[in-house]
Protein backbone atom coordinates (compact mmCIF):
# COMPACT_ATOMS: atom_id res chain seq x y z
CA UNK A 1 0.00 0.00 0.00
CA UNK A 2 1.05 3.77 -0.64
CA UNK A 3 1.92 6.14 2.29
CA UNK A 4 -0.82 7.93 2.30
CA UNK A 5 1.53 10.78 3.80
CA UNK A 6 4.21 13.45 2.25
CA UNK A 7 6.26 16.09 3.97
CA UNK A 8 6.76 18.81 1.78
CA UNK A 9 10.31 19.05 2.18
CA UNK A 10 10.45 15.14 0.96
CA UNK A 11 8.68 16.40 -2.82
CA UNK A 12 10.88 16.08 -5.74
CA UNK A 13 10.92 18.07 -8.10
CA UNK A 14 11.44 17.82 -12.33
CA UNK A 15 11.89 20.20 -14.90
CA UNK A 16 8.64 20.75 -16.95
CA UNK A 17 9.98 20.67 -21.12
CA UNK A 18 8.73 24.00 -22.46
CA UNK A 19 12.13 23.55 -24.87
CA UNK A 20 10.16 23.26 -28.05
CA UNK A 21 11.65 25.42 -31.12
CA UNK A 22 9.68 28.38 -32.07
CA UNK A 23 7.10 27.96 -34.81
CA UNK A 24 7.14 31.23 -35.87
CA UNK A 25 9.99 33.69 -37.36
CA UNK A 26 10.47 36.20 -34.57
CA UNK A 27 8.37 34.20 -32.16
CA UNK A 28 10.61 33.41 -28.88
CA UNK A 29 11.39 29.93 -27.97
CA UNK A 30 8.97 28.80 -25.39
CA UNK A 31 11.77 27.92 -22.93
CA UNK A 32 12.10 32.23 -22.94
CA UNK A 33 8.81 32.28 -21.87
CA UNK A 34 7.78 29.42 -20.08
CA UNK A 35 9.45 27.53 -17.27
CA UNK A 36 8.66 25.07 -13.94
CA UNK A 37 9.70 22.62 -11.59
CA UNK A 38 7.02 20.60 -10.81
CA UNK A 39 6.75 18.08 -8.09
CA UNK A 40 4.14 15.33 -7.49
CA UNK A 41 2.19 14.64 -4.73
CA UNK A 42 -0.89 12.73 -5.88
CA UNK A 43 0.65 10.45 -7.34
CA UNK A 44 2.79 9.78 -4.49
CA UNK A 45 0.61 8.99 -1.97
CA UNK A 46 -2.24 7.22 -3.96
CA UNK A 47 -4.57 9.85 -4.76
CA UNK A 48 -7.88 9.19 -7.39
CA UNK A 49 -10.27 11.58 -7.40
CA UNK A 50 -7.47 14.57 -7.28
CA UNK A 51 -4.76 15.85 -8.33
CA UNK A 52 -2.38 17.94 -6.39
CA UNK A 53 1.23 18.85 -6.77
CA UNK A 54 3.90 21.61 -5.93
CA UNK A 55 4.63 24.51 -9.19
CA UNK A 56 7.48 26.38 -8.57
CA UNK A 57 8.36 29.29 -11.22
CA UNK A 58 11.35 30.79 -11.47
CA UNK A 59 11.54 34.77 -11.82
CA UNK A 60 9.33 36.56 -14.88
CA UNK A 61 7.85 33.16 -15.99
CA UNK A 62 4.80 31.03 -16.20
CA UNK A 63 4.07 27.39 -16.14
CA UNK A 64 1.58 27.37 -18.53
CA UNK A 65 -0.31 29.24 -21.31
CA UNK A 66 -3.54 30.31 -20.60
CA UNK A 67 -5.84 27.90 -20.44
CA UNK A 68 -9.54 27.21 -19.67
CA UNK A 69 -10.98 23.41 -18.37
CA UNK A 70 -14.27 22.84 -19.60
CA UNK A 71 -14.68 19.72 -17.06
CA UNK A 72 -12.15 20.30 -14.23
CA UNK A 73 -11.95 22.36 -11.51
CA UNK A 74 -8.58 23.68 -10.34
CA UNK A 75 -7.59 25.76 -7.53
CA UNK A 76 -3.99 27.01 -6.19
CA UNK A 77 -2.52 28.19 -3.33
CA UNK A 78 0.60 30.77 -2.99
CA UNK A 79 3.35 28.70 -0.16
CA UNK A 80 5.93 31.73 -1.61
CA UNK A 81 6.86 34.53 -3.87
CA UNK A 82 4.61 37.10 -5.33
CA UNK A 83 3.09 37.16 -9.12
CA UNK A 84 0.17 37.76 -10.98
CA UNK A 85 -2.58 35.33 -12.13
CA UNK A 86 -5.20 36.05 -15.20
CA UNK A 87 -8.53 35.13 -14.91
CA UNK A 88 -10.22 35.84 -18.54
CA UNK A 89 -9.31 39.36 -19.14
CA UNK A 90 -8.74 41.01 -15.66
CA UNK A 91 -5.11 40.53 -13.85
CA UNK A 92 -5.00 40.11 -10.24
CA UNK A 93 -1.68 39.94 -8.12
CA UNK A 94 -1.20 37.25 -6.08
CA UNK A 95 0.92 36.78 -3.05
CA UNK A 96 1.55 34.10 0.24
CA UNK A 97 -1.19 32.68 1.20
CA UNK A 98 -3.70 33.44 -1.30
CA UNK A 99 -5.96 30.89 -2.35
CA UNK A 100 -6.96 31.37 -6.34
CA UNK A 101 -10.25 29.14 -7.65
CA UNK A 102 -10.47 28.36 -11.07
CA UNK A 103 -13.86 26.32 -11.84
CA UNK A 104 -14.69 25.04 -15.49
CA UNK A 105 -15.67 27.06 -18.11
CA UNK A 106 -14.81 29.07 -21.17
CA UNK A 107 -12.61 31.50 -22.04
CA UNK A 108 -13.97 34.30 -19.49
CA UNK A 109 -12.01 31.57 -16.79
CA UNK A 110 -8.87 31.04 -18.82
CA UNK A 111 -6.02 31.18 -16.24
CA UNK A 112 -2.28 31.68 -16.26
CA UNK A 113 0.08 32.53 -13.27
CA UNK A 114 2.83 34.76 -13.69
CA UNK A 115 5.60 34.94 -11.36
CA UNK A 116 6.20 38.87 -11.91
CA UNK A 117 9.73 39.12 -9.08
CA UNK A 118 12.79 39.43 -10.45
CA UNK A 119 14.69 37.57 -8.55
CA UNK A 120 12.44 35.17 -6.36
CA UNK A 121 10.96 32.07 -7.18
CA UNK A 122 7.05 31.92 -6.94
CA UNK A 123 6.11 28.20 -5.43
CA UNK A 124 2.47 27.22 -5.26
CA UNK A 125 -0.01 23.66 -4.76
CA UNK A 126 -2.15 23.33 -7.54
CA UNK A 127 -5.44 20.98 -6.74
CA UNK A 128 -7.45 19.76 -9.87
CA UNK A 129 -10.21 17.74 -9.70
CA UNK A 130 -9.35 14.25 -12.40
CA UNK A 131 -12.60 13.82 -14.53
CA UNK A 132 -11.77 12.40 -18.20
CA UNK A 133 -12.00 12.95 -20.97
CA UNK A 134 -10.82 17.06 -20.61
CA UNK A 135 -11.29 19.86 -23.21
CA UNK A 136 -8.90 22.91 -22.71
CA UNK A 137 -9.02 26.01 -24.51
CA UNK A 138 -6.15 28.32 -24.72
CA UNK A 139 -7.41 31.88 -25.98
CA UNK A 140 -4.22 33.23 -26.96
CA UNK A 141 -2.87 30.33 -29.93
CA UNK A 142 -6.51 29.60 -30.67
CA UNK A 143 -5.78 25.51 -30.01
CA UNK A 144 -8.42 23.16 -28.13
CA UNK A 145 -7.37 20.44 -26.65
CA UNK A 146 -8.87 16.86 -25.38
CA UNK A 147 -7.37 14.72 -23.23
CA UNK A 148 -8.19 10.92 -22.09
CA UNK A 149 -6.59 9.64 -19.12
CA UNK A 150 -6.62 5.70 -18.61
CA UNK A 151 -4.70 2.93 -16.68
CA UNK A 152 -2.54 1.16 -19.19
CA UNK A 153 -2.06 -2.70 -18.83
CA UNK A 154 0.82 -2.29 -16.75
CA UNK A 155 -1.37 -0.29 -14.17
CA UNK A 156 0.39 3.00 -14.61
CA UNK A 157 -1.51 6.24 -15.93
CA UNK A 158 -1.22 6.53 -19.68
CA UNK A 159 -2.52 9.85 -21.75
CA UNK A 160 -4.42 10.13 -24.99
CA UNK A 161 -3.77 14.24 -26.02
CA UNK A 162 -5.25 15.75 -29.26
CA UNK A 163 -4.61 19.35 -30.20
CA UNK A 164 -6.28 21.67 -32.90
CA UNK A 165 -7.17 24.80 -34.00
CA UNK A 166 -9.99 26.62 -32.90
CA UNK A 167 -10.23 27.87 -36.45
CA UNK A 168 -10.63 23.88 -37.98
CA UNK A 169 -14.85 23.56 -38.63
CA UNK A 170 -15.64 20.17 -39.88
CA UNK A 171 -19.13 18.42 -40.08
CA UNK A 172 -19.86 15.42 -38.24
CA UNK A 173 -19.95 13.84 -42.23
CA UNK A 174 -16.90 15.07 -43.45
CA UNK A 175 -14.50 12.44 -44.57
CA UNK A 176 -16.90 9.08 -44.28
Amino acid sequence: MTRPIINIADVEFREHGHGAPALQPGAPPPREIYQARLGDVAGRIGARKLGYGIVVVPPGKRAWPAHSHRVNEEAFFVLEGDGEVRIGSEVYPVKKGDFIANPPGGPEGAHQIRNTSANNELKYIAISTRETPEVVHYPDSGKIGVAQLVTGPDGKPQRWWHLASDQMTLTYWDGE
